[in-house]
């Protein structure tokens, strides 16, 4: 039977239509149920705090309760892998961070590939490192740091949240780009780290800036230099490390992910609600207030940026031989 010219395009262009109306619908009915989040933090630090702040805002403008859960261990590999073995349908999400990227070298022995099995959705915060010392400290400046730890090698013994994290890879970062020698002292996290660090058992630390910018405030720590690429607004008048040790940066970047295989328009829902959070001038402030700054990327743009810090950071947990607890 001849078919009309006009009735074949006309059914021609229906036929490519109607595939995509069940993608259309999905997008817009998701979600239907409640959404949980989960963190490979305690609750009550940096990454769980941005977690519940996304949590509400998604909440509030999705639709549905979203719930944060907390999953502590194995620098934050429990609850990769927990959201790596969960149902890709957009309902359980990952609050992601560079300690994953860390962990693809630092672990010999993972079930899961981060940047294979997890889908980027969206950046949400980058969290500073600043070098501190405690104020009896001799040094006031990098090069003065500097100076003094080349003429006392192995003597400055330098705190961290634990063996490779972010802040243990900054200073190991600080010593191969500089040729200092400082004695690492592990912690189980900073808040003890810092104890010490307030008591003068150690003497520096590559912190991250939330739980440092009231001692910095306060004048019971001294603040050295940020360690992102620009200033800090929560430390304007502070240096850039960068500014002595030409292209050293350290930052711990905070954001969402997905199980892989989870459809684009879920992706792009949640990319559009975290970036409009991200605009709004009351969350600025409020991470402003946390000495975090807004990290609004694309899912293409974040999975650059986490796949970068796997690079970079392999390279320095190879160089300086470090292996996970």
């Amino acid at each position: 039977m001849r078919i009309p010219r006009r009735r074949f395009l006309n059914l021609a262009a229906g036929a490519f239509v109607v595939p995509a109306l069940p993608h259309i619908a999905r997008a817009q009915t998701y979600p239907k149920r409640p959404v949980r989040i989960i963190g490979g933090f305690p609750a009550g630090g940096t990454v769980d705090i941005i977690a519940r702040l996304t949590g509400k805002w998604l909440a509030e403008h999705l639709g549905q309760q979203v719930t944060i859960e907390a999953r502590p261990g194995a620098g934050s590999n429990i609850a990769a892998e927990a959201v790596v073995r969960s149902p890709p349908d957009g309902y359980t999400l990952l609050m992601a961070s560079n300690a994953n990227a860390i962990n693809a070298t630092l672990y010999d022995k993972l079930d899961f590939d981060f940047l294979r099995d997890i889908a980027l959705v969206a950046g949400v915060a980058r969290v500073p490192l600043v070098m501190v010392v405690n104020p009896s400290f001799p040094a006031t400046t990098v090069p003065d740091f500097i100076a003094y730890a080349k003429a006392n090698p192995g003597k400055i013994n330098m705190a961290s949240a634990g063996n490779g994290t972010p802040p243990h890879l900054a200073g190991e970062l600080f010593q191969m780009m500089t040729g200092v020698s400082l004695t690492h002292v592990p912690y189980r996290g900073d808040p003890p780290a810092l104890t010490d660090l307030l008591g003068g058992q150690v003497q520096v630390t590559f912190s991250t800036l939330p739980p440092t910018i009231e001692y910095i405030r306060a004048g019971k720590l001294r603040a050295l230099a940020v360690a992102t690429a620009t200033r800090s607004q929560a430390l304007p008048g502070t240096p850039l490390l960068a500014d002595y040790v030409p292209g050293f940066e350290a930052s711990a970047s905070v954001g969402v992910g997905v199980p892989r295989s989870t459809p684009v328009e879920i992706i792009d829902r949640l990319n559009n609600e975290i970036n409009a959070m991200l605009a709004d001038p009351k969350m600025k402030v409020r991470l402003a207030d946390l000495a975090a700054e807004v990290l609004a990327l694309s899912p293409a743009d974040f999975g650059k940026l986490l796949a970068e810090e796997t690079a970079k950071w392999g390279k320095v947990i190879r160089a300086a031989n470090i292996r996970a607890e």
